[in-house]
């Protein structure tokens, strides 16, 4: 696997470790990613629940949470480290300005477009921008939007096709649809990078259902430079969540990954447990919200607190909750470490080439 640039910042491995809230990938796993050569992520979202006991102020305890999370993943590595920050989250505008206050390497955004995200840069920032697109139109747009308003184009742009896990930016008829196919974006959206090329290299990278060293290869062949995983992570020993929350991937079948619909208005990719039967047949209850922390979630209407649910579950707790996973989660057979992750996929990655070139 070649190394590759964003920005300044050299990437050893091209495997970044995708953002998972609520408290699946915090400290311990974005460290353990970065310290193989990765980029490790933290995921912003519900930091508020993570730590409860600061203030009774949701939002103020989300700012301590972050922080707290970056020095700890700095003490724990020197690799590259970044955050996942979504566009919908109220408290957007924060957790960006935080981000880049403490020096995170890079912002990855997505679940809406982040159309102002350079707004938030100083002159002696050196954090790179990802935006996180889920279609050709969003790349142009983001693009053209940075480049005339902020004389600043995307730092990569990560593409997240429709196996993914978590929100989905697609409509329910088109996750099993070719034609918005991760395998039919990576060129496209390569094309646009390319038209940049004068004024800055843009590399794409391919997220989404990715769970071989093959599928690594495959998309870098179809011009991606590197590749985001989240659900492979899961199954470690350094992920952030519980055990039970991990078994639950490892007990899961291929027909127990289900669409939902989640209340931030957006389908989503989850393993079919009680609780989402519950909210099927209409069991559990609509809630006051005590958080606000979605712009786009119309809590009197919801059945669920999405942040809650899923902390629940992160926790354990998962008659409370669900989890969260990509399309190819089912695959996980047993607790492993991220360096034997890492070292499973470069062997793949070897063999798959090798067979490619013969």
């Amino acid at each position: 696997m070649k190394s590759f640039f964003i920005g300044n910042k050299k990437i050893e491995v091209p495997i970044i470790q995708g953002g998972m809230g609520i408290a699946v990938s915090l400290s311990s796993l974005a460290s353990a990613v970065a310290n193989e050569g990765g980029i490790g992520v933290i995921s912003c979202a519900g930091l508020g629940l993570v730590y409860p006991k600061i203030s009774d102020n949701y939002f103020e305890n989300c700012i301590f949470g972050l922080r707290e999370e970056i020095r700890e993943t700095r003490k724990k590595t020197n690799g590259i480290i970044g955050v996942n920050i979504m566009v919908a989250l109220s408290n957007f505008s924060d957790m960006v300005s935080l981000s880049i206050d403490e020096g995170i390497d890079i912002i990855f955004s997505g679940a809406g477009l982040p159309l102002d995200l350079p707004l938030y840069l100083t002159q002696k920032s050196k954090t790179a921008l990802v935006p996180i697109v889920s279609s050709t139109r969003a790349a142009k747009i983001i693009c053209n939007k940075w480049s005339r308003n902020y004389n600043y184009l995307p730092d990569a742009i990560v593409v997240e096709g429709p196996k993914a896990g978590g929100h989905l930016g697609f409509k329910k008829n088109q996750l099993d649809d070719e034609n918005y196919s991760l395998e039919k974006l990576i060129p496209e959206i390569v094309t646009i990078a390319n038209q940049y090329k004068s004024q800055k290299n843009i590399p794409v990278i391919a997220a989404g259902g990715i769970h071989k060293g093959e599928d690594i290869y495959h998309f870098i062949k179809l011009g991606a430079s590197a590749v985001q995983l989240g659900s492979m992570f899961v199954t470690t020993k350094e992920c952030d969540a519980s055990n039970i929350f991990k078994k639950t991937y490892i007990n899961s079948s291929k027909e127990d990954i289900v669409i939902i619909d989640s209340p931030v208005g957006m389908p989503g990719r989850a393993i079919n447990n009680e609780f989402i039967q519950k909210i099927n047949n209409g069991s559990e209850k609509p809630r006051k919200c005590r958080f606000h922390c979605i712009k786009t979630c119309n809590y009197t209407q919801s059945p669920y607190c999405i942040i809650k649910v899923l902390y629940n579950a992160a926790k354990g707790n998962m008659k409370k909750g669900y989890a969260f996973a990509g399309a190819n989660a089912y695959l996980a057979k047993k607790i492993t470490t991220v360096k034997e992750i890492f070292e499973t996929l470069k062997s793949e990655y070897i063999i798959s080439k090798q067979y490619h070139n013969t």
